[in-house]
């Protein structure tokens, strides 16, 4: 006998792949995590590929390895993939130390993270779809939405009143500020 298959955990639009022990803080990974989530791959891998980061090719290889994943595990088309998910995490931390005056010791923790990538497949037709629609939304709403100066009214519409224009405060003028030579108009 054999252990039971586990159930697949992610749904069936998705893949993932984890980096454990790099050897950088997570805060430091964390930057590099959040110059790729929510981007297409291609300009993930891009980006990473000429980001200033030590740990960037490292990050790079992991979305490269979710891309692999998508494609042979699950069968996602590639050009449809985008890093919906990027979450970092700690790992070990290696405790050294460095020696210091009068015989004492100050520790230097040296820590290790991963990085968990999660790929997902677009569907394009209905979210252009749904893209047309909000514009042709917003478009008619701004044409005839709003009824004022610049709006045409309709017939039976009674016409809003304005507000009347406020007339700035009037100045006085006093022996001081023109004696200063401020003049208030």
């Amino acid at each position: 006998m054999g252990k039971a298959k586990r159930e697949r955990s992610l749904p069936d639009n998705e893949a993932r792949a984890v980096v454990r022990n790099l050897r950088v803080s997570p805060r430091k990974l964390n930057l590099v995590a959040g110059l790729i989530r929510g981007k297409k791959v291609d300009h993930a891998l891009a980006d990473l590929e000429f980001s200033r980061k030590r740990i960037a090719q490292d990050v790079r290889k992991g979305v490269m390895s979710a891309i692999s994943n998508a494609e042979n595990n699950h069968n996602l088309d590639v050009n449809d993939l985008v890093v919906s998910e990027a979450w970092v995490g700690k790992n070990l931390v290696m405790k050294r130390f460095a020696a210091r005056g009068r015989g004492r010791a100050s520790s230097i923790m040296k820590p290790f993270s991963q990085i968990t990538i999660i790929v997902r497949q677009t569907e394009d037709d209905g979210s252009k779809k749904k893209r047309a629609k909000k514009e042709t939304a917003k478009a008619d709403g701004k044409s005839g939405g709003k009824s004022g100066k610049g709006a045409p009214q309709a017939k039976g519409d009674k016409p809003q009143k304005q507000g009347k224009p406020q007339k700035p405060a009037a100045e006085k003028k006093t022996a001081k500020a023109g004696k200063s030579g401020k003049e208030t108009e």
